[in-house]
């Protein structure tokens, strides 16, 4: 197959479900190592010292890494062959998992930890080349399906850590994470088809193409908002949680685990809302995601204030299932548009995600901290609401594209 075709029309075959199960399980062991600290923030920081105000940039440094990388690296799909790029983010890993649970300082760790995070964008590598091989009417199910393995490793990768910390310790959790990289290092290399490119047009000039892209594709602008205020409550209440689990219900990291493994049941959704998409319902479960998410907090408030535990279960499973609905919505609008932009779309769409993951996990334990559960919920309820301001515009917006000169 020549390259030019391997970038432009998917193979005849089409995207296999042994292949798409790979892409799902491979998304997923990526994007899990950015969230593996997460309930973990109590005994890192006692580790490493860090004052319980500071506890956020545990995960702020991971997730500042990612959308650098988002930014820099993942446009590289659109230039490089794509199943170098993806095994070459995934050795970075090893190296930067490797240097984690060696960091005997929160200097070594949180630089060890931008890396991983720079690193893990190998998923949002993986998703725009799963959805170049798969066919354009099911595109909404195949990236749904993948979605559902992406979403699956954030939602299992807390419950993981918490368990295996409560048995082996912290530092163990990310020497297991570097082996189970360096066999996906394997397995990608040997099933991933080769994909360079059509008609690169150079690194230089594809980071100098980003702010046209930006300014002419006001659906890129409207999703990454959306998708940001949405991610940016989520981080807030699962960086929180675990902190709020221990000081109101006296719970251990097995109890942690417990706790992150029932809002897993959220990523049940994703293949749902592939569906959803390709059935023409967009809008409407946009809209519908967004309530939910914030309803979600409404209860959150409530529960903690009648210490009801599965209470603050149904608000965890309620968010996460409204966060990823909202995520294969979005990814589903921007695979639609230029087939020669995926990467750069994808890239500009999570980068702007992360920045305001990273804000509101630097600034979510801070608030618990001074203000309590109550100040947290009020502070991921009004980010949900932002995106919900901007939805209500939704319906008197003009016609999407991007502009035909940008490549």
């Amino acid at each position: 197959m020549s390259s030019s075709s391997n970038a432009s029309h998917p193979p005849a075959a089409g995207l296999t479900p042994a292949l798409t199960f790979v892409f799902a399980v491979a998304c997923g062991l990526c994007v899990a190592n950015i969230y593996y600290a997460q309930p973990l923030i109590g005994p890192i920081s006692d580790a490493l010292e860090l004052h319980a105000g500071l506890a956020g940039l545990i995960m702020t440094l991971t997730q500042l890494g990612y959308g650098a990388g988002l930014l820099l690296l993942v446009p590289l799909a659109d230039v490089v062959e794509n199943r170098r790029l993806i095994v070459g983010a995934l050795f970075g890993a090893v190296i930067g998992l490797a240097g984690i649970a060696l960091s005997n300082s929160a200097v070594t760790f949180l630089a060890a930890s931008f890396m991983v995070g720079a690193c893990a964008v190998a998923a949002q590598v993986l998703l725009p080349f799963a959805s170049h091989l798969a066919p354009e009417a099911t595109r909404g199910k195949v990236v749904g399906n993948i979605m559902a393995g992406l979403l699956g490793g954030i939602m299992l990768s807390r419950p993981f850590a918490s368990m295996v910390a409560a048995s082996l310790g912290w530092r163990a959790l990310f020497w297991i994470s570097a082996v189970l990289m360096a066999m996906l290092i394997a397995v990608l290399w040997r099933v991933l088809p080769e994909r360079r490119p059509h008609a690169s047009i150079g690194y230089a000039r594809t980071m100098a193409s980003l702010p046209g892209i930006v300014w002419n594709t006001p659906l890129l602008r409207r999703r990454g908002w959306y998708q940001g205020m949405m991610f940016a409550a989520f981080q807030a209440f699962w960086t929180a949680v675990p902190l709020a689990l221990v000081h109101e219900f006296g719970m251990g990291q097995r109890g942690i685990g417990l706790f992150a493994l029932a809002g897993a049941a959220g990523a049940l959704l994703a293949p749902v809302a592939g569906r959803l998409a390709d059935r023409g319902l967009t809008r409407p479960a946009t809209g519908a995601a967004i309530v939910v998410a914030l309803l979600s907090f409404v209860l959150g408030a409530v529960s903690m204030h009648f210490h009801s535990l599965a209470g603050l279960v149904a608000a965890g499973i309620l968010l996460d299932g409204a966060v990823q609905l909202c995520q294969v919505l979005n990814f589903r609008s921007l695979f639609m548009l230029a087939p020669e932009l995926r990467g750069r779309l994808n890239g500009l769409f999570m980068t702007f995600i992360f920045i305001c993951a990273a804000v509101a996990s630097g600034i979510a334990a801070a608030v618990y901290a001074f203000h309590g559960w109550t100040g947290l919920c009020l502070l991921g309820g009004g980010f949900v609401s932002l995106a919900l301001l901007l939805y209500l515009t939704e319906f008197r917006r003009q016609p999407v594209a991007v502009a035909a000169s940008i490549r």
